[in-house]
């Protein structure tokens, strides 16, 4: 199954559906910062345009279209402006693309906020442009803490959607999963790290407030304006792509060596990207904060495209069965 990636960002989803055994052909991302990431981990072409500027014409014959379609116009944590926003709006090219293109399956992720936006409305137009184009869509809100067995409170919705109402009916999103994992599975709690990472009396305004709340290891913490609030579910609370501009967004850590942020590498672990993942050594740190921000839980995407390719695989079988 050849896939093709749309807003493609530094691989979160294509990684998960790689993992999952399908074949990563193709991908588009506008951000060169993070298609320089990207290409550090994967072989297939990358192509850095606007996806207004793509023509279907130039895109290889693919079988399953992967998009985590731009949410900051739909966000908790930005205007929430929706299709009024031009960012809202690329959604459209997507289906510019999908209604000449016809693939099997279309894979879309984005912010749970995107369900109720504009009082449903926004998620209705986006449902019925799928339909319109004769895909039978599923839908459901996930959290990586639920089902990808990461500590953190990470909600998005799926919508899957399949050209072949058998493969349709055969798909099922995957069921929850204990949580096992804790945050010392992805944080390097012991090694010193950089002091950049670290909250001090020299560095921070309201380190008085830190060193007071801040003492167990087991979870995170934020600053949220005027106090210190502890996560008491001993989870990393939604990782943001501003986190390296400092505020609310931060989880800080109590950890042997100080009080300090995750390092751009924890991050990336906390969304469930592998150890080896490459990230430029040589890229601000502001870059792969918003990139780990922006990604995706990749064990999640993994579970979903596991049981995409089974439903797939079932209904080829049995229209093979029927020729027979």
């Amino acid at each position: 199954m050849k896939v093709a990636s749309f807003f493609a960002g530094v691989g979160g989803i294509d990684l998960g559906f790689e993992k999952a055994g399908f074949d990563i052909i193709w991908a588009n991302e506008f951000d060169k910062h993070a298609a320089t990431t990207y290409k550090l981990n994967f072989n297939n072409e990358v192509v850095l345009k606007d996806i207004r500027e793509v023509e279907c014409k130039d895109i290889p014959e693919f079988d399953v279209m992967i998009a985590g379609f731009p949410c900051q116009a739909f966000s908790v944590a930005g205007y929430r402006k929706g299709f009024e926003d031009e960012r809202g709006n690329l959604f459209f090219e997507l289906e510019r693309i999908f209604s000449e293109k016809k693939p099997k399956v279309i894979f879309l992720e984005n912010v749970k906020n995107l369900v109720g936006h504009d009082n449903g409305n926004t998620f209705r137009v986006i449902l019925d442009r799928l339909k319109r184009a004769n895909y039978h869509v599923k839908k459901e809100v996930l959290n990586a803490c639920n089902y990808g067995n990461l500590p953190q409170n990470r909600e998005r919705i799926y919508i899957v959607a399949f050209l072949d109402e058998r493969a349709y009916k055969e798909f099922d999103f995957p069921d929850p999963i204990e949580l096992t994992n804790t945050l010392k599975d992805f944080i390097d709690y012991d090694t010193e790290q950089d002091e950049r990472y670290y909250y001090t009396a020299e560095s921070c305004g309201f380190y008085d407030k830190l060193i007071k709340v801040v003492k167990n290891p087991d979870t995170t913490y934020q600053w949220r304006r005027i106090y210190v609030r502890e996560n008491k579910s001993n989870l990393c609370p939604t990782l943001t792509a501003n986190m390296g501009t400092g505020g609310h967004n931060v989880p800080i850590i109590c950890t042997p060596t100080g009080i300090r942020k995750f390092t751009p590498r924890e991050c990336f672990n906390m969304m469930g990207f592998d150890k080896d993942f490459i990230i430029p050594e040589d890229m601000a740190n502001t870059h792969l904060y918003k990139q780990a921000g922006n990604s995706v839980v990749v064990p999640v995407i993994e579970r979903i495209a596991i049981n995409i390719k089974k439903a797939l695989a079932f209904s080829e079988s049995y229209y093979e069965k029927k020729v027979v």
